[in-house]
């Protein structure tokens, strides 16, 4: 499943929401540490919000072997009827069945024993908190096979998971449903009653009666069509049998769609399903997915095992994309790209999401996780391999720099605090899950299992797979089962190297510094320890991992000139053949998952390396994003970072200047909180002016995807910092727009919206809103709501809150209309918080928990800046338990009070920084 979808928010949103982690200790200027226990504390008075429920897995003494589910939903009444006759195995003799079931009412249950007679349920007993229902026999059923049958009912909800209702209008405006599925992490149970754990697996023969005008898919091809005998206008669909597969795999939908297709070259069947009239708008989707299902067959040198694969776009849809197996469900806006109106981005990021769905038809639907403590095994490869996939099918979009700032730097900035939780969580109750569908089992998975592959070789890490593959096809393993293969590969010490990294959280901050030079030979000392968000740490119990570390020279900067596995404290290596006046670079490509404390002299060296351009990129963005995260922890002046930033003044590169913008966005926001704002937003002009002016406004011959990618970048940072020649070039083309006498290109959209409602009013508001109603594609709504919350006036700012949860927004884009208010200003903020307390009884039955909710929470509240509302946001969910959200809620109250510290203790000296800049030479 992709979680992604920060990467779908404009970058001014990303900008002013993410909150990095702090790293790396440099220049040995006096600084202050932090000294307020309160801040490291933090994860630790607030773990008490979060005790968690007993639970139980169910009982193994009856297990399914077969599906055979009928289902018959009404899309008028929202209702389903449902049968079931399930092939099983009794294991031990019992009395009763225990099975997961929510929100289902069963009519009629009885078994019927292989070669005996029907035995009718006596009662069910639903264990409504646990999502379980335990069916009662009046006897005890004999070891064996039998046939369990189930008649029940259900509702299509309006949750967005399990068997619910999507909402879309047809090309006359009439509004109509389509029935729909969403089962990971645990809602096949809100569908029919099951047993649905991902370890026990079985086989489905599904068969939908639907109406006669709509297209119904499962996850494998048709079978028979035949008219249902008793109502002429429905028709009854059965599916081909299913591989062995888990129930959260499996899928239906029922609805209006137009298709294209393709056959890979490997002959599998490829269709995407597009709303009607949209049929093209599935093109670039189904040229990714050709030519990614021959890659990974090729890469893990194992077929896909399906006759078909179908990729539909969903209009309600909460995740990004979800990969059951054969029919992959996506949001609309990660599937569906108009050649005219679609941006650049939305290109990649349709590109990335069909790249990770497709690889999980492997790594999550052939092997499936044993439990959801290994949920990182399926969503962190996954979120890796999917960089992977799109380098092959477009170089051109220079993707593992890319992945460094969306993934690499993401999960730093969580897994730093204390509130962080290791890759492999335990997880009980279904409520819990939820939780780690996150940058932790996402972003850190899929970093590690980069340095892993790095570490072990192409060739070998594709040996490992392999194996895996063939060994565990059809069936679950565990975190250890990959570990064995890969090390069999490689003969490497796998299982013990990546334990460190998956079995504790955190990273470790890896300390450099030369202590001698003998001739063109160089010692460094090389040390290790844990790095927290508050500081590095400092206590006696310091975790150790077991780290791969490289490192370069400037003679080769792309090249490992020595590669060490530091399984220890500290050690000392010897670089032998490098010049005095040569720099070294730790970790160059920026592939291990740490952060790099340089000398000072060390780091002195290193920075022409950026003004020069013979760093690398990804090494340019990972220096500046060190130094960063550093100043936020207290272990250097924020100024040192503002005076480094302005060495980027010849940087070409759009992932460098994207990270960069991206933290001169939070300590913006961080700014907001003071009464010289107004300074930093000069510093932004100045530092983007330049940029800004060798790219202009309109693209030229030869210009490519990064091209486009920057220019909106750079002209969306220059218009809300308030640079008064891109105000005013971005209304006069705003106007163009509106008039329809030059549309705008898809990829200035979201810089012009967002400058002209920061500087707007009431008129600007209600012309956006006029446009978003008049939107036909996802793409350019989402756009418009992502940059509504930028508007300044308050009574503007509270018409967009109220717009959010009105029909016009859908319900998965609440949270972005609500985060861009949030992320805009100080106000903002102020005010989305309250219209989440003011509203949290809607919104939590909008979500019914689940990581949107999380996400919610996250993007209003994690800018505060005040001791406070720390205590405030604890004491809300204290008295508005939500158990999903729990470790969102602390994490986010550790956030404040860090950057309360941080605020506190670099205001003035950034303060003074700034105006010393603004005074006339003397």
């Amino acid at each position: 499943m992709s979680l992604l979808l920060s990467r779908t928010l404009t970058q001014t949103l990303v900008q002013t929401i993410r909150v990095r982690s702090p790293v790396l200790q440099c220049t040995p200027i006096k600084v202050q540490l932090f000294t307020d226990k309160t801040v490291r504390a933090a994860g630790h008075c607030l773990a008490a919000m979060a005790k968690r429920r007993p639970f139980e897995r169910l009982p193994t003494d009856v297990f399914p072997v077969n599906y055979g589910l009928c289902l018959k939903p009404d899309l008028i009444n929202f209702t389903f009827m449902g049968k079931l006759e399930a092939m099983v195995e009794v294991t031990q003799s019992t009395n009763q069945i225990v099975m997961n079931c929510a929100d289902i009412d069963i009519i009629t249950a009885s078994f019927v024993p292989n070669g005996g007679d029907e035995i009718d349920a006596t009662g069910f007993n639903y264990q409504n908190e646990d999502e379980k229902v335990t069916l009662s026999f009046p006897s005890a059923l004999k070891k064996g096979s039998g046939v369990l049958k189930i008649k029940f009912a259900g509702e299509l909800n309006d949750k967005m998971k399990g068997f619910y209702r999507s909402k879309y209008m047809t090309a006359t405006g009439e509004t109509r449903y389509a029935a729909v599925t969403q089962f990971e992490a645990t809602d096949a149970r809100r569908a029919f009653p099951c047993w649905d754990e991902p370890a026990i697996k079985a086989t489905f023969d599904i068969t939908l009666i639907v109406p006669k005008d709509r297209i119904a898919l499962s996850n494998m091809n048709v079978v028979e069509r035949q008219p249902y005998p008793s109502e002429e206008d429905l028709v009854e669909i059965k599916f081909g049998t299913s591989p062995i597969m888990s129930t959260y795999l499996v899928a239906f939908v029922i609805g209006e769609f137009d298709f294209v297709e393709s056959q890979s070259s490997d002959g599998v069947l490829v269709r995407v399903y597009t709303p009607v009239g949209k049929a093209e708008q599935g093109r670039f989707a189904l040229e990714v997915a050709t030519k990614t299902l021959p890659f990974y067959k090729d890469y893990f040198n194992v077929p896909y095992p399906l006759p078909k694969i179908d990729l539909i776009a969903i209009a309600d849809f909460a995740a990004g994309a979800m990969e059951n197996w054969g029919l992959v469900t996506y949001r609309e806006t990660a599937l569906l790209i108009d050649p005219k109106n679609s941006c650049a981005s939305s290109r990649q990021w349709v590109a990335l999401v069909v790249g990770h769905e497709l690889a999980h038809q492997w790594f999550g639907n052939l092997v499936t996780m044993e439990w959801w403590t290994h949920l990182w095994l399926n969503e962190g490869f996954a979120s890796w391999i999917e960089y992977l996939c799109v380098d092959h099918c477009f170089p051109e979009y220079d993707i593992w720099t890319q992945f460094v700032s969306a993934d690499y730097t993401r999960a730093l900035d969580l897994d730093a605090l204390d509130s962080s939780h290791p890759i492999e969580v335990n997880v009980g109750h279904p409520s819990e899950v939820d939780e780690i569908f996150d940058a932790i089992s996402y972003s850190k998975g899929a970093s590690v299992i980069r340095m892993l592959h790095n570490y072990i070789g192409d060739e070998d890490f594709r040996k490992g797979m392999n194996a895996y593959l063939l060994k565990f096809q059809h069936k679950n393993a565990s975190t250890e089962d990959l570990w064995d293969c890969l090390e069999q590969a490689s003969g490497k010490p796998i299982a013990t190297v990546m334990g460190s990294w998956t079995k504790q959280m955190g990273f470790p901050i890896i300390v450099v510094e030369q202590e001698q030079q003998y001739g063109d030979n160089r010692i460094l000392k090389i040390s290790q320890k844990k790095f927290c968000a508050s500081g590095p740490h400092n206590g006696g119990d310091c975790p150790c991992w077991m780290v791969p570390i490289s490192i370069c020279t400037s003679k080769e900067p792309q090249c490992s000139k020595l590669q060490v596995l530091l399984d220890k404290p500290e050690t000392t290596v010897t670089l032998k053949g490098v010049t005095p006046d040569e720099w070294i670079k730790v970790n160059p490509g920026t592939v291990g998952f740490y952060r790099i404390q340089y000398s000072s002299a060390m780091l002195q060296s290193l920075l022409p390396g950026i003004r020069d351009l013979s760093l690398q990129p990804v090494d340019r963005l990972s220096l500046q994003n060190d130094l960063f995260s550093l100043s936020r922890a207290g272990m250097i002046s924020t100024v040192e970072v503002l005076k480094l930033m302005e060495a980027f003044v010849n940087e070409p590169n759009y992932t460098v200047w994207s990270d960069l913008s991206c933290n001169l966005g939070i300590l913006s926001s961080l700014l907001s909180h003071t009464d010289f704002h107004e300074e930093i937003q000069e510093f932004i002009r100045d530092l983007f002016t330049p940029i800004g002016l060798r790219l202009g406004w309109d693209s030229k011959h030869g210009e490519g995807h990064l091209d486009a990618l920057l220019r909106g970048l750079v002209l969306g940072k220059l218009g809300k910092a308030g640079h008064k020649p891109t105000l005013e070039e971005a209304r006069r083309r705003f106007k163009e727009h509106v008039e329809g006498k030059h549309i705008l290109p898809a990829d200035l959209r979201s810089p012009v919206y967002l400058t002209v409602l920061k500087h707007g009013d009431s008129t600007t508001l209600e012309t956006m809103l006029r446009l978003h109603k008049q939107a036909d594609m996802q793409e350019e709504k989402n756009r418009i709501e992502r940059v509504l919350g930028a508007i300044a006036a308050p009574d503007l700012i509270q018409r967009v809150l109220t717009f959010a949860l009105s029909e016009e927004v859908r319900p998965q884009d609440t949270v972005s209309v609500i985060g861009g208010v949030a992320g805009s200003s100080k106000q903002g903020r102020k005010a989305a918080w309250k219209f989440v307390k003011d509203n949290w009884e809607e919104l939590y039955n909008h979500y019914q928990g689940g990581f949107l909710l999380s996400r919610l929470i996250k993007l209003t509240v994690d800018g505060f800046a005040i001791d406070k509302m720390a205590a405030e946001v604890k004491s809300f969910f204290e008295s508005h338990p939500t158990p999903a959200v729990e470790r969102t809620v602390l994490q986010c109250c550790e956030n404040i009070l860090l950057n309360s510290a941080w605020l506190k203790r670099d205001a003035d000296e950034i303060h003074h920084y700034l105006m010393q800049r603004k005074a006339p030479p003397v």
